[in-house]
């Protein structure tokens, strides 16, 4: 088998480890916490970090109008879909061995994970945004707009007392890998075919 239908079927295959470890992690760091509040984003579920770290994230949010983390969206039921199909597609373009096909596995799975990062932040931004004109307590701006307590999308940032950190995870770590597999494979099968 060439090596770059190898490394095609490696970069498929590799994408699947989004099932079994998480993609990302939101961090929320605070004097009166000793050990961060911390949650895991998989590609199919909200999971705590430390035992009811998403219990007391939720207990908090409640005070200043934050919506509760649910225990489910519809992205946890449409993205372990499209990553599977992507890995079988991905499998069979590496039998198939030609490397545009290569390539165009590359860019379909860029165009789905920067959507798929896009998704991400408009529901950072609505969990951090859409508050409860009701909640208990209410913070606003210099400017005396509402405060908003939106995480970031990656990094890290002060919301008031807090330091939010959002950082990719070993899922995430292994869909880049899949996808520079299928990226290099491109061009060694460009150059094989030479």
């Amino acid at each position: 088998m060439k090596i770059s239908k190898l490394m095609m079927i490696l970069g498929a295959i590799s994408i699947l480890g989004l099932f079994v470890f998480p993609l990302w992690r939101i961090t929320l760091e605070a004097p009166q916490y000793p050990i961060p509040l911390a949650m895991d984003i998989y590609i199919n579920d909200f999971a705590d970090v430390h035992p009811h770290d998403i219990k007391n994230i939720n207990l908090m949010n409640h005070y200043v109008g934050m919506q509760y983390i649910p225990e489910s969206i519809p992205e946890f039921t449409i993205f372990p879909i499209v990553i599977a199909v992507m890995s079988v597609l991905g499998i069979a373009v590496g039998f198939i061995g030609k490397h545009k096909l290569f390539l165009a596995w590359f860019i379909l799975m860029l165009l789905l994970a920067i959507a798929g990062m896009y998704d991400f932040y408009l529901w950072e931004h609505d969990y951090g945004h859409n508050l409860d004109p009701n909640a208990i307590m209410k913070f606003t701006n210099k400017d005396g707009s509402v405060m908003g307590f939106q995480p970031p999308l990656f990094g890290s940032k002060d919301i008031l007392n807090f330091k939010a950190h959002s950082y990719p995870q070993l899922g995430a770590i292994f869909l880049a890998i899949g996808m520079a597999l299928s990226f290099i494979s491109f061009f060694v099968g460009k150059k094989q075919q030479k």
